[in-house]
């Protein structure tokens, strides 16, 4: 498979280059029961789609580019193929009223035919259900940066059905038994007792767009009696991450700091997002940081970690006489978190060898398994690839690998502090 960089600037052109999709509320509504890879998938399908909905009757992209744009970095194409068949055999049913004010039931499959040839991706949509897709008068707008932050499927799922009424404020009041089908827990014994609905579904997945996306949401209940009949959700805009609403890229474009980062190899759609989740000014201190650095073999992955895990400027040893006229109190400041850096590289280096020990310790099957477990939570297509070359010694995931042992053998770490 090629570099990101390749990928990214060859095979995403056209309406890949943008950010952010119009998805059909309609069609929001019966897309409960799709795993979070086929919920992403179903997205950058219709995102390289879009513009041709009505006037072609198949679509084609080039199937690396599509693991790219859903954070699969994989040649197993039969992971590819299961979320396909997936949506195939996934049926899209709306119920809205026309532009006469008439009611109108519909049902489609969410794609009428999938296929892979030759590295490329083709599919097609019924008639009836691109019309829907593409009506510009009712749709909500996925971000494609906001959805790529998401880990689970439940959680992408309220975001799209709460994200189109951020405008009013409400979704309305939804009855329980609509609510689970949204989600695409309807038929499920275990989350017909509403305790368990709202600590496994609804309580993770209001955390996780809180945490993570352009909204707030926060869940409002109707009670007849001791039973919760209905269910709405409040939502205001998320001032943190509001910048993916009026990511179009053509003013970032024409930055310095977009400038510098596509001649250091970073892709178009890669360059925009950092930009718009760091802003210009810190985008700008790490790129000076990975360049100070000489020849690195990644710039590219040296930069993402910079601007994930926070790695800063090295002192320069030009600075010194400064800091001799400085602020005592400060230059105590900043030995002080030195120090505190320091101590925690050296605890990070400490449990990543115990990590290592205890993989060294499985047997070979169990080992085999861990990784392919862990890998296949990396959303990211260079934190994928890295761990494939690095396996447990991938500084670009240190912290997820040692959150993944913390919840693999509770108490591995114990001892270390």
């Amino acid at each position: 498979m090629g570099t990101t960089m390749d990928i990214q600037r060859d095979r995403l052109t056209g309406p890949l280059r943008r950010s952010a999709v119009k998805k059909n509320v309609a069609a929001i509504h019966v897309s409960g029961k799709l795993t979070l890879l086929q919920r992403k998938l179903s997205n950058v399908l219709l995102l390289n789609a879009y513009d041709d909905l009505l006037s072609k009757p198949s679509h084609r992209i080039d199937a690396r580019a599509l693991c790219l744009m859903i954070g699969y970095n994989s040649n197993d194409t039969e992971t590819l193929k299961t979320a396909l068949r997936g949506l195939a055999e996934t049926v899209a049913e709306w119920d809205m009223l026309d532009e006469r004010g008439r009611q109108e039931w519909g049902v489609s499959a969410l794609l009428s035919y999938a296929k892979l040839k030759e590295g490329v991706c083709e599919y097609a949509y019924s008639p009836a259900l691109a019309e829907k897709l593409h009506d510009p008068k009712v749709f909500a707008l996925i971000n494609l940066n906001i959805q790529r932050r998401f880990t689970s499927g439940h959680a992408l799922a309220l975001y799209e059905n709460c994200y189109r009424f951020v405008r009013t404020g409400s979704t309305g009041w939804w009855e329980i038994a609509l609510f689970r089908r949204l989600m695409g827990v309807d038929g499920s014994a275990y989350y017909e007792t509403f305790k368990h609905l709202n600590a496994k579904i609804i309580k993770p997945s209001v955390a996780e767009i809180n945490r993570g996306s352009n909204i707030i949401v926060a869940p409002e209940f109707r009670r007849r009696g001791r039973a919760v009949e209905e269910i709405r959700f409040r939502i205001r805009e998320n001032p943190q991450l509001a910048m993916f609403e009026i990511d179009d890229g053509e003013a970032v474009r024409g930055g310095a700091v977009y400038a510098r980062l596509i001649g250091l190899g970073v892709g178009d759609r890669l360059a925009r997002q950092w930009i718009a989740e760091h802003g210009e000014g810190q985008v700008a201190e790490k790129l000076a940081y990975v360049e100070g650095q000489g020849s690195v073999r990644s710039p590219l992955r040296y930069l993402s970690a910079a601007l994930r895990d926070g790695f800063g400027p090295a002192p320069a040893t030009e600075a010194a006489p400064e800091r001799l006229t400085r602020d005592p109190k400060e230059q105590r400041l900043e030995a002080g978190e030195d120090r505190v850096a320091e101590r925690e590289r050296g605890q990070r280096a400490a449990r990543l060898r115990r990590v290592r020990d205890a993989a060294a310790a499985r047997t070979p099957t169990r080992r085999d398994a861990d990784r392919k477990l862990f890998a296949a939570g990396l959303r990211d297509a260079l934190d994928a690839e890295h761990f494939r070359e690095h396996g447990w010694n991938s500084a670009l995931n240190a912290r997820a690998i040692l959150a993944f042992w913390e919840e693999l053998e509770p108490g591995i770490f114990d001892g270390l502090d």
